[in-house]
């Protein structure tokens, strides 16, 4: 394959992987010109990438976009777009309220959550899995971890579906997505300073309530919290449960065992095989060489970790789907000082939606005619997924 690389490629959307071998093999540092970037695709330099926070910054984002991209990206990502101090005071904040008790505590809810979107799609028996349930799912799990009131969550709902990718023909977001944006920012605001006057038991009153001391969360970095767990927390799951669905049907021995009682390594599997987080960006804060390559200070460095998680060094056969394979060398959830704060959380959620799943569905089958890709620069997944069921 001739050497080329671009995020922004929707032949590279449709199937990155060989496009992965070929960096992997040719320009383990890949320049990029035209978009102004560097590549990364080794497993080796892409841990070490992301392990390194004082050389590789997180400050300017973790997309090319230029609504995305520059000092402006925490309003999008938060403590995700800052490098210490600032990622170490408000990440510790957040943590002191998304605990792992928390997280527990809401499994029952999530599970009549599932049972309940799925009950009408099973005796349809044939519904688009990403429309139907994928995107659903954890949008009311958010709305539910969060504490929106139940009267608002349709309105909720609308609106961060609206800022999910949709199949158009570009990767730009789109201007209705910046207005549910604008609109989310307005509901929440309104809604945290609603709490602040009456808590409950959820992650808004816990974030209102997390200290250090005297310092306290503004309600600023509140909302701006909030607003990322519209991507990292409905997004990023949604694609994740379509990848694996799909893996699943080209897979058919592999379902097998999973429906056989191997969730857990079809999650895992899936995630290292296909996962919707492809790439991240990060800044180099000083000049670099690796590989024999010079890299100035202050380039654009895409990590990708779709490459990373198929590099044959690390993972034997790795374009070959095993859920008996080792997994743990995975870098979907990042590594280091950003390792995904809600990794619990996601992995809750895929676990309890597949389980609901396989105890009524005796096999399924995707109509691969018919399904649709998203395009974006740094997430892989789809649109729609026609799916046929069959019921045990």
């Amino acid at each position: 394959m001739q050497l080329r690389y671009s995020p922004y490629d929707f032949d590279v959307h449709n199937d990155p992987y060989p496009y992965y071998a070929t960096l992997r093999e040719q320009a383990p540092v890949f320049r990029n010109d035209s978009d102004d970037f560097w590549a990364l695709s080794r497993h080796a330099d892409v841990l070490a990438a992301l392990r390194d926070a004082d050389r590789f910054s997180s400050a300017n984002g973790l997309r090319m976009e230029p609504a995305f991209w520059g000092p402006q990206a925490e309003r999008f990502f938060s403590f995700v777009a800052m490098d210490p101090p600032k990622h170490t005071r408000l990440r510790g904040l957040v943590t002191r309220a998304f605990t792992q008790h928390r997280v527990r505590s809401l499994e029952p809810r999530l599970r009549a959550i599932a049972h309940t979107l799925l009950q009408p799609l099973l005796e349809r028996g044939s519904f688009d899995l990403m429309g139907d349930f994928a995107g659903p799912f954890p949008t009311e799990v958010i709305s539910e971890l969060v504490g929106v009131p139940a009267a608002d969550r349709d309105m909720v709902r609308k609106l961060g579906m609206e800022i999910m990718y949709t199949e158009e023909e570009s990767t730009d977001l789109r201007p209705e997505a910046m207005r549910a944006i604008g609109a989310l920012v307005g509901y929440y605001t309104e809604l945290t300073i609603e709490r602040s006057n009456k808590r409950g038991d959820d992650l808004l009153s816990g974030l209102l309530d997390a200290a250090d001391g005297e310092d306290r969360l503004s309600p600023e970095e509140i909302v701006g919290v909030l607003i990322l767990l519209v991507g990292a927390g409905i997004e990023t799951t949604m694609l994740t449960f379509g990848n694996l669905w799909h893996a699943g049907a080209m897979h058919p021995r592999q379902r097998r065992k999973a429906f056989d009682g191997r969730i857990d390594d079809w999650i895992a599997e899936s995630m290292r095989y296909d996962p919707s987080n492809q790439t991240v960006l990060r800044t180099t804060t000083e000049e670099l060489e690796l590989h024999g390559v010079r890299i100035p200070a202050g380039a654009r460095m895409l990590l990708i970790a779709g490459s990373a998680n198929r590099d044959p060094e690390v993972f034997e056969n790795p374009d070959t789907f095993d859920l008996d394979r080792d997994t743990s060398a995975t870098v979907t959830f990042g590594s280091g000082r950003h390792h995904c704060l809600g990794s619990n959380l996601a992995l809750l959620e895929l676990r309890i939606a597949l389980q609901e799943i396989v105890a009524a569905v005796a096999d399924y089958e995707v109509d691969t005619e018919r399904l649709r890709r998203i395009h974006s620069s740094n997430n892989r997944g789809f649109a729609s997924l026609p799916t046929t069921v069959m019921t045990r």
